[in-house]
């Protein structure tokens, strides 16, 4: 969630800054412009002040005045590096620097020109960005007695004021990259905050749907809202599992106290069959069901025990205790005609309970046996897995149907075409049950070309880690 919520926010800040550094990058370099255009138009009204006492068109030397005007237009193109001029209204130079130079017939200096012939002075000339070899032309108008007479024009190079414009771009860039990182920074710190208890909550609902009733979260940290969902998760996982507790008791209080009364009237059918004659049908099927029942009610005080019993875990050789079930199931695979396989290696160690993983391993290899016909065959094969090892008892049997693959495991459930077999249908449920204690699942598939194959997985690392 984390990697889907951060490029938002990132994305988010960094349209914000772009959105308030590129107007402040724009606004820098039209100051920095105007700041120029200001100083030139300073410089052409001196100059259009010193060219109102000329007054003819007199060749240059014989008008004092003229010469003063040409002299301060020579200076200032020298020192500063500017074209400068005055030029009369027909753009016939009255005094220019340097000495051949003249309006352009075409441009912005063309444009300044006869902007200025109305009396306006050039103050928003086309703006210079720094990638940009422009000059910038600044024009005022020489009045006389209340008519434009000539007009002052400046041609400037930009070198200077692209570097300055440049130079405050990248304060800006800086500012906004400094500006980007702190945000980011802020972002990782926020999202973290609020995060934290939503992942901790997803760790915790994920332990309870896996059977760890006893997840919790813990009230610290967060926005409020957070912190109260976190109390009302553990209220609502305590009243879980109380329910939970209270069912699991009832089962095996039940299973426990009908196991007496069960077994005194088993005693009285054995007694009541004395008195009948041998080989009656209805008492072997009242004695078939008694046994059945008190098979049932062993299956249910098992799982009770099984889905509240703490698991020890412990790092067990998983190849050794497979071996070992699969050898003293062997005498009954060979009784059915059925081949009892072992494969993988010899030496898999994992995290498990010895007693738990056993008991769980019988119930799935006599599983197997029960419903795998004589001539075929059922393999347990072993094999690491990265961080867990698996053990997959395949058998040879008539298998499952797609709808039947989602209910097998639950409890009393039996496939309608099994009816016939022995059984409670709880042999898997607490198998499962035993699994899920020590951190271990249980699932089912199709083996080909037909029978079921149930994976038992267990962690190959500790319960600290």
């Amino acid at each position: 969630m984390r990697t889907r919520l951060l490029p938002l926010l990132i994305v988010l800040l960094a349209g914000i800054l772009l959105a308030l550094g590129l107007p402040l990058a724009v606004s820098v370099a039209a100051a920095q412009q105007q700041r120029v255009v200001v100083d030139r138009i300073d410089d052409t009204a001196r100059f259009a002040a010193l060219a109102q006492f000329v007054t003819e068109r007199t060749e240059s030397g014989q008008d004092e005045r003229r010469r003063t005007l040409e002299t301060e237009l020579a200076s200032y193109s020298q020192v500063y590096g500017i074209r400068a001029g005055v030029f009369y209204r027909d753009k016939w130079p009255m005094a220019s620097a340097p000495e051949n130079w003249a309006v352009p017939e075409s441009g912005e200096a063309q444009d300044a020109f006869q902007e200025a012939l109305y009396k306006r002075r050039s103050h928003d000339p086309a703006q210079v960005w720094p990638w940009q070899e422009g000059r910038l032309v600044v024009a005022s108008p020489v009045v006389r007695d209340g008519d434009v007479v000539a007009v002052v024009v400046t041609d400037s190079p930009t070198g200077q004021m692209r570097s300055r414009i440049l130079r405050d771009w990248l304060l800006i860039a800086a500012g906004e990259a400094a500006a980007m990182l702190v945000a980011v920074g802020a972002a990782f710190r926020l999202t973290g905050w609020v995060l934290r208890p939503v992942r901790v909550l997803d760790a915790a609902t994920h332990g309870i749907a896996t059977g760890l009733m006893n997840s919790r979260v813990a009230v610290a940290g967060g926005p409020p809202e957070l912190r109260r969902l976190a109390r009302s998760f553990n209220e609502m996982a305590d009243n879980v599992e109380e329910v939970l507790e209270q069912q699991r008791a009832f089962v095996a209080d039940a299973s426990h106290q009908l196991r007496n009364p069960l077994s005194a009237l088993l005693l009285r059918i054995e007694l009541l069959s004395l008195e009948l004659p041998e080989g009656n049908e209805e008492i072997a099927s009242v004695r078939t069901e008694g046994k059945r029942l008190a098979q049932v009610l062993d299956s249910l005080l098992g799982l009770a025990l099984a889905e509240q019993a703490p698991a020890h875990l412990q790092l067990i050789d998983i190849g050794d205790l497979v071996t070992e079930r699969v050898a003293a199931w062997r005498p009954l695979a060979d009784d059915k005609g059925v081949r009892l396989t072992r494969e993988g290696p010899e030496a898999v160690t994992a995290w498990g309970d010895p007693v738990a993983l056993s008991s769980a391993l019988d119930a799935v290899i006599d599983n197997a046996l029960k419903f795998t016909p004589a001539g075929e065959a059922v393999e347990v094969a072993v094999a690491p897995n990265g961080e867990s090892c698996t053990i997959t008892v395949a058998d040879g049997g008539p298998g499952l149907a797609d709808d039947e693959l989602e209910r097998v495991g639950d409890r009393f459930w039996r496939s309608t075409r099994h009816q016939n077999v022995s059984g409670s249908g709880l042999g898997l449920s607490i198998s499962r049950a035993l699994l899920l204690a020590g951190g271990g699942t249980m699932s089912y598939a199709r083996n080909e070309p037909h029978g079921l194959r149930v994976t038992l997985q267990v962690p190959r690392t500790g319960p600290t880690a």
